[in-house]
């Protein structure tokens, strides 16, 4: 029987041993300690924290279940996209005393809960550094380099407590408008904020400043459209309620018209009226028929008719050559509801002459200021006084006043100011009128109506000048300035100086005159150019807050 014990299996004593072994054994492992989780040379770890020092780049191989990471004087400058994404608990974040300049978008998609961003050397962040921070509710950037912030860069925070912006060297400018804007209705406590700049803000509580102290819409002319072709004069006009507009271009022998596109919002081909030698292309709508006069320096002078049956311009009627010699401008008016347009003749023995339309032509009226090589024609109706102002190289621009008696213009006086200009347009500021004035040697002038007699009021250099033409647009008053010999200038009237100031230079090439065109919703300049092309510019309204 014993024999068959020992060969049937253990006996009680090894049974017990086995037992026993087995015991210790689970003690042994009991006791052993946890397994100590990964962790960066520069970092030092528990199971769900981590201290990292030095650290060349936001660590990798940190243990998966650490919720709060500090890290500080990190060998690295930039936080970029999706920099954290690798630690889905993280939930506590302070980067302290390091080097940072900029944060990238969505560098903190995932983190919830609190963040620490102290000490550091940010200069930017992104205007999406916070998105997805739905439940975020406390941030700090204190003592960063920011200088600004984008706009609207804590509306992701949805339910954000606290916010701690102190210690940054904010310029409190446009840029920081919108922060203003916040601050007065955000539900967040935010500890007091001040500026380090501009001067006159500085040590302001931001939360203090007042909105209407912030200056922040600004304009600009961007270049729109190029017409591959040189001009040297502009006229837009609507007629069956399209705009066109007329250019006269010698240097293609024609009146170009061009049609605007309100769908591609181009100005584009639409006709040409032949005129080898054309200065100026004057259309006029008289009881809704559309006519062209057409000045041209050699080959005579004409009017066109549109004919909207044919769908073409033919010549009605020729403009007598001894009575215009060498057009330089035109300029056409109604006076009483009667259509005029006058013609400024640039020959030693010419004479400015006004054309009267009567039923089916226009006819000579009247010959005013001979022998006196005009240049310029400017019509002013104001105060119910109907008066045209005539430059000349030769003297003072001349200033004519209607006689509703003698249905003339009868000499009125003139601008003894300026002996030699080449170009005179007006404009109304307030109650005030003024003339601008230019010459092509000396300064050009800025003159307003004193009741008897004209003062001046600035001198605009601008040597080489041939055009010049104050222009409005939406209430903002500007003047074009161009030259022979350097950029156009477009200055902006300043309203407290009463002044024009320097506001923008385009490059256009000898530009012979600048004309405003409203589009639609597109305020346009053209600037007709002798040597180059004509260019076109859209005025835009700019919000250096945005």
């Amino acid at each position: 029987m014993a024999g068959l014990r020992a060969r049937g299996g253990p006996g009680p004593g090894l049974l017990a041993l086995s037992a026993l072994g087995f015991c210790l054994m689970l003690q042994v492992s009991a006791k052993r300690p946890p397994k100590t989780p990964p962790c960066p040379p520069s970092c030092s770890c528990t199971r769900d924290t981590a201290f990292c020092v030095d650290s060349k780049a936001v660590p990798r191989n940190l243990p998966s279940e650490v919720i709060s990471l500090t890290l500080v004087n990190a060998a690295f400058s930039e936080i970029q996209d999706g920099a954290f994404s690798h630690l889905p608990l993280l939930q506590f974040l302070l980067l302290n005393s390091n080097k940072f300049t900029l944060i990238g978008d969505n560098a903190f998609t995932g983190l919830s809960h609190l963040h620490f961003i102290e000490n550091n050397d940010i200069w930017a962040l992104s205007k999406f550094t916070f998105r997805g921070l739905k439940s975020l509710t406390h941030l700090s950037l204190a003592n960063n380099n920011l200088q600004t912030l984008p706009r609207d860069i804590f509306r992701p925070l949805d339910i954000l407590n606290d916010l701690d912006l102190r210690g940054n060297s904010l310029n409190c400018d446009c840029k920081v408008k919108w922060l203003v804007e916040w601050l007065a209705h955000t539900n967040t406590t935010v500890a007091p904020i001040y500026c380090a700049s501009p001067p006159r803000f500085q040590e302001h509580k931001v939360q203090d400043l007042p909105l209407r102290e912030f200056d922040c819409i600004t304009t600009d002319f961007v270049l729109y459209q190029t017409l591959a072709f040189p001009a040297v004069s502009a006229e837009p006009f609507l007629y069956s309620s399209d705009l066109y507009l007329a250019l006269a271009q010698p240097g293609v022998s024609a009146c170009t018209i061009l049609k605007w596109d309100y769908v591609e919002r181009q100005l584009r081909d639409y006709d040409r009226i032949p005129a080898p030698s054309a200065v100026h292309c004057k259309p006029m709508v008289v009881d809704s028929q559309l006519y062209v006069v057409v000045a041209q320096l050699f080959g005579g002078s004409y009017i066109y008719h549109w004919d909207p049956n044919t769908t073409r311009f033919t010549r009605l009627q020729d403009i007598d050559p001894q009575r215009v010699r060498k057009p330089n401008d035109l300029e056409a008016f109604r006076i009483d509801g009667d259509w005029y347009f006058a013609v400024a003749d640039s020959s030693k023995a010419g004479a400015t002459s006004l054309y009267r339309w009567h039923q089916n032509g226009f006819y000579s009226h009247q010959a005013l200021h001979p022998w006196h090589r005009d240049t310029d024609l400017e019509f002013v109706d104001g105060e119910g006084k109907p008066r045209l102002i005539v430059s000349s190289s030769s003297q003072a621009p001349v200033i004519y006043q209607w006689s509703r008696t003698q249905k003339q213009f009868v000499a009125q006086g003139e601008v003894t100011q300026v002996p030699d200009a080449q170009a005179v347009k007006h404009f109304r500021a307030g109650r005030d009128s003024y003339l601008c004035l230019s010459r092509y040697i000396g300064d050009s002038k800025i003159l307003r109506w004193e009741g008897t007699r004209f003062s001046e009021v600035q001198a605009l250099p601008s040597r080489g000048s041939l055009a010049l033409q104050p222009f409005l647009v939406g209430g903002r008053r500007y003047l074009a300035l161009g030259s022979d010999f350097s950029f156009t200038q477009i200055y902006q009237w300043d309203e407290g100086r009463q002044k024009f100031v320097r506001f923008q230079e385009l490059a256009v090439q000898a530009p012979r005159a600048f004309c405003y065109m409203p589009a639609g919703d597109a305020q346009l300049l053209l600037a007709p150019s002798f040597k180059g092309q004509t260019l076109v510019y859209r005025h835009i309204v700019v919000d250096l807050s945005a």
